[in-house]
C-alpha cells in the first residue's frame, strides 16, 4: 500500500510543479519508495514519468522498459514506454505500443488517443499512404520502415558545429527564423535571450554553487530547446500545419457542399461524444456539446441532411437529458417538449415515445406526480417491448403511491409484475413485488403484502442485492407485526361478539326457563308418593 501512496505523490507532485520542484519530488519520493522494494514496478512507472517531464527522455524509456521486465502485460508500463517513445520522435515505435496496450485494456481511452495522435504524427512527418504511389522496380523488402524514419530525421537534424556552441548565435539561425519562430512560439523568445546571455564572455565564466558553469546551463536550454524544436517540426511539419489552417477555413464555407460521408462522420463522431460526456458524469459539457452541434445542424440543408428534423428533436432530447443531471428542471422540460413538438410534426412515433417519456420523468423529478401519470399513460400505447412496459407500468403505479391512491398503484404494479415475467427480468419482478407490497400495506391487505414481500425477498437473493434484501426485511417485519395485530384484533371483535350474543335478552329468557324446569323436576322427584 505504500508503493501506490508514494506513486500517487510523486504523480500528483509532478503534474503541476516546475522542474526544480520536479527534481526534488523524484529524490525525495521515488527514491524512497524504490529503497523499500528494488523492481517495483509501478515505482519503476511513476519515476520513468519524473524522467520525462525533465526531459530525461533515455532513462525515462529505461525505467519504462524495467517495468515491463517481468510482467509484459503492465498497461501502465505500455503507455509510459509508449509515451517516451513519442517524445523521442519515434512514432512508428511508440504506435505499436499504443496498439499493444489497446488490444490488452481497449476500454482506456488514453491508448486511443495515443493511436490517434501517432498515427497523425506519422502521416504528417512521411505523408499520408494515399498520397504514396509504389512502383514495382525490383525488391525492396531489404528497406525496413526503421531506415525509412531515419531517413525521414536525417533531413530534419540539424548541423550545428560541434567545437564552439557560442558561435552558433552568431553565424545564424539553425533554422529558417519564420519556421523556428512558428514552432517555438512563446518559447522563440526564451531561445533568443539565451544566445544572448552566451555573448557576455564574464557571464558564462562564472559557475554555480553546484559546480556547474553558467555557460553549461545556457547551451543545456538552447539543446533542450532545438530538441523540441525538432521534435515539433517532426510530429506537425509547418506544411501540415498550413493544410490544417486552410482545410480549417473552407470546411464549413456555405458554398461548399459538404459530403454525405464528411455529414455522417461528423454527425456520428459528435453524438458518440455528447453520449459519452454524459456518461462520464459530465453533463455540463454534453450539453454545450450538444448545443454547438445543433447550432451547426440548424445552418445546414436538408439536402445535405434528409433526417435533419429527426436528427435535431434527438439533439433536443440529449440537451433535455443534460438539463435534468445538472438539476436544471425547468429547462430540461422545454428542451423535451420542443423534442415533442417536433416529433408529432413529422411523424416519428419513436421519438414521440422518447420525448413523452422524458416528459414524464421530468414531472416525476419536481413532485408533479399527476402530470406524471397522464404523460406516460399516453405512452403506453407507443411502448413496444414487455420490458418497456414493465418499467412504464412501475413508475406510473409509483406516482399513484405518491398520491395515496393505493388501488390504481397496486392495478400498475401488478401489470409491471406481469410484464416483467414474460420478459423475464428478476430484477424487475423484484421492484414490481415490493411495489404491489407497498400498495397492499396501505390497503391494509397485510396478509397479501407479507406474501409479497417474501416473493420480493427471493428475488433479492437470487440476484444477490444485499441492499435490498435489507429493506425488505425491514418492510417484511413491520408487515408482519400489522399482520399479527390485526389478526389480533380480529379475534378480540369476535369475542366481544360472542360474549354480547350470550348476554342479550333472548338469551336471558331462554336460560331462566330452563333454570326453572330443572328446579321444577327436582320438586317432582323429591315429593312424596
Amino acid at each position: 500500500q505504500g508503493f501506490y501512496q508514494i506513486q500517487v505523490l510523486v504523480c500528483a507532485r509532478c503534474a503541476d510543479k516546475p522542474t526544480t520542484s520536479l527534481t526534488e519530488c523524484f529524490s525525495v519520493f521515488a527514491s524512497q519508495a524504490l529503497q523499500l522494494q528494488a523492481g517495483n514496478k509501478h515505482c519503476l512507472v511513476a519515476r520513468s514519468m519524473c524522467y520525462l517531464k525533465l526531459g530525461d527522455t533515455e532513462n525515462s524509456l529505461r525505467d519504462a522498459e524495467a517495468s515491463l521486465q517481468n510482467d509484459k502485460t503492465f498497461s501502465k508500463g505500455l503507455y509510459q514506454k509508449a509515451e517516451t517513445l513519442y517524445t523521442m520522435g519515434d512514432f512508428e515505435f511508440a504506435l505499436v505500443y499504443y496498439h499493444r496496450g489497446h488490444r490488452l485494456r481497449p476500454e482506456l481511452q488514453k491508448f486511443r488517443l495515443g493511436i490517434q495522435k501517432a498515427q497523425e504524427a506519422i502521416d504528417n512527418s512521411v505523408g499520408s499512404p494515399s498520397s504514396v504511389k509504389l512502383e514495382n522496380k525490383g525488391d525492396l523488402c531489404f528497406l525496413s520502415r526503421q531506415a525509412e524514419s531515419k531517413k525521414v530525421k536525417q533531413k530534419l537534424q540539424v548541423k550545428a558545429p560541434k567545437k564552439d556552441q557560442k558561435q552558433q548565435s552568431k553565424v545564424g539561425p539553425i533554422r529558417n527564423e519564420k519556421t523556428e519562430r512558428q514552432l517555438l512560439g512563446e518559447l522563440y523568445a526564451d531561445k533568443a535571450y539565451l544566445e544572448k546571455l552566451l555573448k557576455d564572455a564574464d557571464l558564462i565564466k562564472s559557475s554555480t554553487k553546484y559546480g556547474m558553469t553558467v555557460e553549461d546551463l545556457i547551451l543545456g536550454g538552447i539543446n533542450y530547446l532545438d530538441t523540441r524544436t525538432e521534435f515539433w517540426q517532426q510530429q506537425k511539419p509547418i506544411y501540415a500545419r498550413v493544410r490544417d489552417r486552410k482545410l480549417m477555413q473552407q470546411r464549413w464555407l456555405p458554398e461548399r457542399k459538404r459530403k454525405p460521408s464528411e455529414v455522417a462522420r461528423y454527425i456520428l463522431k459528435s453524438m458518440e461524444e455528447i453520449d459519452m460526456l454524459l456518461t462520464s458524469s459530465c453533463p455540463e459539457a454534453s450539453c454545450k456539446k450538444a448545443e454547438h452541434v445543433l447550432k451547426t445542424i440548424q445552418s445546414w440543408s436538408e439536402d445535405e441532411i434528409p433526417n435533419k428534423n429527426e436528427l435535431i428533436g434527438n439533439l433536443y432530447s440529449c440537451i433535455g437529458n443534460a438539463q435534468i443531471e445538472m438539476g436544471q428542471m425547468g429547462a430540461a422540460l422545454q428542451s423535451h417538449k420542443m423534442d415533442l413538438e417536433i416529433a408529432r410534426e413529422n411523424d416519428l412515433p419513436d421519438a414521440v415515445s422518447r420525448a413523452l417519456d422524458n416528459i414524464g420523468r421530468v414531472y416525476a423529478r419536481i413532485g408533479k406526480f399527476q402530470q406524471a401519470i397522464d404523460t406516460w399513460e399516453e405512452k403506453i400505447p407507443l411502448a413496444k417491448t414487455s420490458l418497456e412496459k414493465t418499467w412504464l407500468f412501475h413508475e406510473i403505479g409509483r406516482c399513484y403511491l405518491e398520491l395515496d391512491e393505493a388501488a390504481e398503484a397496486q392495478d400498475y404494479g401488478e401489470k409491471s409484475l406481469q410484464s416483467a415475467e414474460e420478459e423475464g427480468d428478476v430484477e424487475w419482478q423484484l421492484n414490481a413485488s415490493v411495489l404491489v407490497a407497498q400498495a397492499q400495506v396501505k390497503l391494509q391487505d397485510f396478509q397479501s403484502a407479507v406474501m409479497n414481500f417474501e416473493k420480493a425477498l427471493e428475488k433479492a437473493k437470487l440476484i444477490h442485492n444485499d441492499a435490498a434484501q435489507q429493506a425488505i426485511i425491514i418492510a417484511l417485519d413491520d408487515a408482519n407485526k400489522d399482520f399479527i395485530e390485526e389478526l389480533r384484533a380480529e379475534q378480540r371483535r369476535e369475542r366481544l361478539e360472542s360474549f354480547r350474543g350470550t348476554n342479550s335478552p333472548g338469551n336471558r329468557c331462554v336460560k331462566q326457563r330452563r333454570k326453572f324446569c330443572f328446579k321444577s323436576k327436582i320438586v317432582k322427584s323429591s315429593s312424596p308418593q
